[in-house]
C-alpha cells in the first residue's frame, strides 16, 4: 500500500464521518487471549456468558477471519455537550449514559464502515469484513495496537486528540497494509476514574470487575441486583459516564458532528415517576431505533425503581407502589424496595 494510498484511506475515513483511523495488523494482540483467559477465570464477566463462550474468537482475530491479513480501526466522536457528573444531584430523574441518547450508534458506525469498506475494495481490491462492538472482537486492544490511544486505567481507550467520548469500529481486510505504530500509554499518576467509581469497580489501575460496574448492573446483569450495590447505584438508570466524564484528557475532546447521537426529547434526565408507568408497548415506543430498547421494558424500568428507592422523594413512593405487584417479579421487588427505602 503506496503512502498516497494510505493518505487517501486516511481523508475517505475522515470524509465518511470518522475523527480518527488507523491500521494494524490481524497477529498484533498476542497477550489477549491470556488476558481475556484470566478476567473470565476471575468471574469477572459476570453474566455475560458470551465472553466465555467465543472466548477463542474473541481472544485472536485470525481465528475469527484466518483470511484477515490488516485491520483498521475507527473512531467517530459522540462527545455530550453538558457534564454527566451534573446530572447526579437532582435525585428525581434517572441518568442515561451520554452515548445512549440519541440513534443506536451500532446502526450508524456500521453504514460509515460500510461505505468506507466500499471504497477500499473499488480502490485496492480485496475482501472485508466490518465489526462495531456486537462481533467476538477486542476493539479496545486492537486500537490501542494501531495506535489511536491506549487503555487507560478505566480500561476504556483514551486518546490524545478525542479525549474518551468515543465509538469504534472495525474493517478487517485481506489486503496486507502497513501497520501504524501503537500508542504510549499516558495516564501517569492520575487515578481520578478509579477514584470516582461509586461501586470500587476497579480491583487495581487497568483491571474491571464488571460485575461492580453500573454500566454492566444497568444493562447486561439481568434478575436483581445485589443490595448492597442498588443504593450505590444512584439515579444512574442506563450505563454509567462517571470514569469517562472525570477525565484530564477530555479537554481535548471533539465535539460530536452526526446529528443522530443528539439527546431524545425528554432526554438525557428523565422525569423518573413517568418512567416508571412505561409499559412494554409504551416502552418500545418510546426508545425504538436507541440501544436502550436492547434491555427490554423489565430490566429498564428494574433500573428505574433502584433510582426511586435512591431519590429520597416521598413523592415517588406511590409510583414505586403501583408496581408492588407487576408481573415481573424482579420488577414488584424492585418496587417492594424502593417502597421500603421511602
Amino acid at each position: 500500500m503506496s503512502a498516497e494510498l494510505k493518505a487517501e484511506l486516511l481523508a475517505q475515513a475522515r470524509a465518511s464521518g470518522f475523527d480518527a483511523c488507523a491500521i494494524t495488523r490481524s497477529d498484533t494482540i498476542p497477550e489477549a487471549p491470556a488476558r481475556l483467559a484470566a478476567f473470565v477465570a476471575r468471574g469477572r464477566h459476570g453474566q455475560m456468558g458470551w465472553m466465555a463462550e467465543r472466548m477463542a474468537w474473541r481472544g485472536n482475530p485470525a481465528v475469527l477471519w484466518p483470511e484477515a491479513r490488516s485491520i483498521i480501526m475507527l473512531a467517530e466522536s459522540y462527545t455530550p455537550d453538558y457534564n454527566p457528573l451534573d446530572l447526579l444531584a437532582d435525585r428525581e430523574r434517572g441518568v442515561i449514559s451520554a452515548y445512549a441518547l440519541g440513534h443506536d450508534y451500532h446502526d450508524v458506525v456500521k453504514k460509515r464502515l460500510k461505505r468506507l469498506g466500499r471504497w477500499l475494495i473499488e480502490t485496492a481490491g480485496g475482501e472485508i469484513k466490518v465489526f462495531v462492538d456486537t462481533a467476538p472482537v477486542m476493539e479496545k486492544p486492537l486500537a490501542a495496537a494501531a495506535g489511536l490511544g491506549w487503555q487507560g486505567k478505566h480500561t476504556n481507550l483514551l486518546s490524545r486528540d478525542l479525549g474518551n467520548w468515543f465509538f469504534l469500529g472495525a474493517i478487517f481486510t485481506t489486503l496486507d497494509l502497513p501497520p501504524d505504530p501503537p500508542a504510549r500509554e499516558n495516564c501517569g499518576s492520575c487515578r481520578a476514574c478509579l477514584d470516582i467509581c461509586p461501586t470500587d469497580a476497579f480491583p487495581a489501575p487497568f483491571q474491571l470487575d464488571a460485575r461492580r460496574c453500573i454500566s454492566y448492573l444497568t444493562i447486561e446483569h439481568h434478575g436483581p441486583v445485589p443490595p448492597e450495590l442498588r443504593e450505590k447505584m444512584g439515579n444512574r438508570i442506563y450505563g454509567c459516564d462517571d470514569c469517562l466524564a472525570v477525565c484530564p484528557w477530555n479537554k481535548f475532546a471533539q465535539a460530536a458532528s452526526e446529528v443522530k447521537y443528539a439527546a431524545r426529547e425528554g432526554l438525557p434526565a428523565p422525569d423518573l415517576a413517568g418512567l416508571s408507568r412505561l409499559d412494554d408497548a409504551a416502552f418500545r415506543a418510546r426508545f425504538s431505533g436507541s440501544p436502550i430498547k436492547r434491555i427490554g421494558r423489565n430490566r429498564f424500568v428494574r433500573n428505574v425503581l433502584y433510582a426511586i428507592g435512591n431519590s429520597g422523594a416521598p413523592r415517588l413512593r406511590a409510583a414505586a407502589q403501583a408496581l408492588c405487584d407487576d408481573p415481573d417479579e424482579t420488577v414488584a421487588e424492585a418496587a417492594r424496595w424502593a417502597v421500603a427505602r421511602l
